[in-house]
């Protein structure tokens, strides 16, 4: 492939991956937002007591307490799923350069791709 169509399929792949961390953004901040929207209705009048500490609810800590909250329409819930799609976003890129770096048979940036996105699926996956 020559210098040219390289450029181009180097500046078609920068363009998807913007659009995927913008995509990935906007979807987070609307979910985070509709939550914050429903919660407040629910419960943005009821006094606060600042003298005791409430931790989160147990069950918002694991993506399967957080989904059965999202899909009871919970206001915290799709608070969470908003954070954990935010978190999702940049993952969501290393997986699609990785695949880009296959494609493109780069042995170096494959590997220092790989070796991230498998950091990144530990520390989020792993205790």
């Amino acid at each position: 492939m020559n210098n040219i169509g390289r450029e181009l399929k180097n500046h078609r792949t920068e363009i998807i991956m913007s659009h995927l961390l913008r995509a990935g953004v906007v979807i987070s901040a609307a979910v985070a937002f509709l939550g914050g929207v429903i919660y407040l209705s629910r419960h943005g009048f009821e006094p606060i007591n600042y003298k005791i500490f409430q931790r989160v609810p147990v069950d918002l800590c694991s993506v399967k307490g957080i989904w059965g909250s999202v899909l009871s329409f919970h206001g915290r819930g799709l608070i969470q799923l908003g954070l954990l799609l935010l978190i999702a976003t940049p993952v969501a890129r290393v997986f699609f350069s990785l695949i880009t770096f296959v494609r493109q048979r780069d042995i170096i940036y494959t590997t220092v791709t790989a070796i991230v996105l498998a950091i990144l699926a530990h520390s989020l996956l792993g205790k």
